[in-house]
């Protein structure tokens, strides 16, 4: 018995977590340009959804961004909560946790993702991200579905 358990369980807690998202908003999130992000304000409110290139990895929204900005400022005061629109403000969505993560792979796979996305406006800011995260005048932040 135990040994069954210890061979069902991890599959259960596996199917739960890709079913996370439904395949519908998977299909968005993989053809979709943009998502729009809602980060939690201090009285628990979300914030204007901002629109935001990405990258999507099936598991995970990775976004490259200044630590300046409010979605990171809010991450870094404990407010992790977002809700994740795709492809317009008021499009399907999802709730999520947000989390500034250093992790040299993702930030190039999040560039190769952007060069192959966003081609017309890719070249003027290559630079800018592939430097920035050398800096720290960007950070990579993982949004995971709840």
């Amino acid at each position: 018995m135990r040994r069954l358990l210890a061979t069902i369980v991890p599959l259960v807690l596996v199917a739960v977590a890709w079913a996370a998202l439904s395949p519908e908003l998977d299909r968005s999130l993989r053809d979709s340009k943009y998502v729009y992000i809602q980060s939690e304000r201090k009285g628990g409110a979300q914030s204007k959804a901002a629109e935001i290139w990405f990258y999507y990895d099936g598991k995970a929204v990775w976004v490259g961004t200044p630590p300046t900005t409010w979605r990171v400022k809010r991450i870094k005061a404990g407010r992790k909560k977002a809700h994740i629109a795709v492809g317009k403000a008021d499009g399907p969505g999802f709730d999520a946790t947000g989390e500034v993560v250093h992790d040299a792979a993702t930030e190039q796979k999040l560039m190769d993702e952007y060069a192959r996305k966003y081609p017309e406006g890719w070249s003027r800011f290559s630079d800018k991200f592939r430097d920035g995260f050398k800096t720290g005048e960007r950070v990579l932040v993982k949004y995971t579905p709840k």
